[in-house]
């Protein structure tokens, strides 16, 4: 099997399916369409969109004519999109596969082919409202899905970009040295500033001023701090930045999701596309009473606003200006993998409401005859492709795979018009009249 891919079995469907299920339901509660794109991309539409990142992007082997690549992202296809098609305005969700020629660590949830869940808002709106949104979609799955605590951090390019143009970081390293805070979750501010100064070149003095801001997180009392920050506050971008920032937490405040967010001056996220807020949503560990800082157990959702994307594509430059989320799928099936394990919860990998069964033999015409009218009536149903099967191997069947219900046919059931129901957890059993079976069947599963 390919490096960094893998199978999902039955078990690990069932739980993808209810993960997705759960966050399409919340994108579809905020009103956005679906749409679907080739999996690969012509090879310049990805050139110069990942900064660093370009080096994990998949080349197909050129063939002669035009040169592709697998698509990295989402994001990058929906500006090509909007662009292509002239559309100035829709609300977006997208789930497929994504590549990336990772060095896996398929130990994490990390691998080079993998889900990524995206909703977007492409529009000229006013400020910070569809940004508040996106906040709100996130805090809203990563609670449903009942990971654990959560802390969403977030930030702004514009600041960054103030803070460091006023810490003296040169124009021409604001990208690459960006790329090194955005290691601040991995790696201890020592090596972060030894990468800054060693590999990338950057004064020791200018990395120290980097060192006392990006230590900073909190809330509106931060934001209000900084806003009286002499120096931060000369920086047009950066005050830009902090006045949005402080109306985000406002609108923040107003959804009532401020306790799992935090504004937080080391967020970095290493995409070029980024232009205005960027945010990032961990697990957190409270690993005993006595750490005041939570342990962060890695990322399970990430975006931004991106307003110049689109306009690279269109011919004219037109820009939309957009903002959204990508949920981490792998890493939330993962978790919820362990979870399942753990708890040893039994999965059902089928929906079968009903086995029709017989407990005497030469009955397999009658069974099919009953079967196809549960189907018809829109049942799921299924039977053992047996002749004679034994009843006690059809019951069998129903505990091994959480059948609920199983259906009994026999001669003298056949001559009252009636079929014998038989509850698989309970062993009750009930005669049926034969029209009444498929409700019946209905009323009886549709709690499960």
């Amino acid at each position: 099997m390919a490096m960094g891919t893998r199978d999902y079995s039955p078990k690990q469907m069932a739980i993808r399916e209810r993960v997705f299920s759960t966050i399409v339901t919340c994108f579809k509660r905020h009103g956005a369409e679906v749409i679907d794109t080739p999996v690969f991309e012509l090879k310049e539409t990805l050139t110069g969109k990942y900064g660093e990142d370009s080096k994990l992007i998949y080349d197909l082997k050129d063939q002669g004519g035009e040169l592709l690549s697998l698509r990295y992202d989402l994001t990058v296809p929906f500006a090509r999109y909007l662009a292509m098609n002239k559309i100035s305005t829709m609300k977006r969700y997208h789930i497929a596969k994504v590549y990336r020629r990772d060095s896996p660590a398929t130990s994490r949830g990390r691998y080079r082919e993998f889900y990524q869940c995206d909703f977007d808002i492409a529009g000229q709106f006013d400020p910070m409202i569809p940004d508040a949104e996106c906040l709100k979609i996130v805090h809203e799955i990563l609670s449903e899905l009942q990971l654990g605590d959560f802390l969403i951090k977030v930030n702004d390019r514009r600041i960054l970009d103030g803070m460091f143009a006023v810490c003296g970081v040169p124009d021409s390293k604001f990208r690459t040295i960006c790329s090194s805070v955005d290691k601040l979750d991995k790696m201890p501010w020592e090596d972060v500033r030894s990468e800054m100064v060693g590999e990338k070149g950057l004064s020791p003095e200018a990395a120290d001023r980097i060192g006392e801001y990006v230590r900073l997180h909190g809330g509106l009392d931060l934001i209000e701090q900084l806003l009286q920050d002499p120096t931060l506050s000369q920086n047009k971008l950066a005050k830009e930045g902090l006045g949005d920032m402080k109306l985000l937490f406002e609108y923040l405040t107003l959804f009532g999701i401020t306790r799992q967010i935090c504004f937080d001056l080391s967020l970095a996220r290493g995409l070029d596309y980024y232009t205005g807020v960027i945010f990032e949503a961990v697990l957190v560990q409270q690993e005993n009473e006595h750490v005041e800082e939570p342990v962060s157990v890695g990322s399970v959702a990430g975006g931004g606003r991106y307003d110049g994307l689109v306009g690279m594509f269109d011919p004219k430059g037109r820009k939309v200006p957009c903002v959204g989320v990508s949920i981490g799928i792998e890493r939330i099936f993962s978790i919820m993998e362990q979870k399942v394990e753990a708890s040893a919860e039994k999965i059902r990998t089928t929906e079968t409401q009903v086995l029709v069964a017989s407990a005497q033999k030469k009955l397999l015409e009658e069974r099919l005859k009953l079967i196809s009218e549960l189907w018809d009536a829109g049942i799921k149903a299924e039977m053992l492709y047996k002749k004679n099967p034994k009843l006690l191997n059809q019951l069998q069947y129903c505990e091994d795979t959480g059948v609920p219900l199983v259906a009994i046919v026999g001669e003298q059931e056949l001559k009252d018009g009636v079929v014998k129901l038989r509850v698989v957890a309970t062993r009750e059993e009930v005669d049926v009249r034969r029209e009444n079976l498929a409700d019946e069947i209905k009323t009886r599963t549709s709690q499960s």
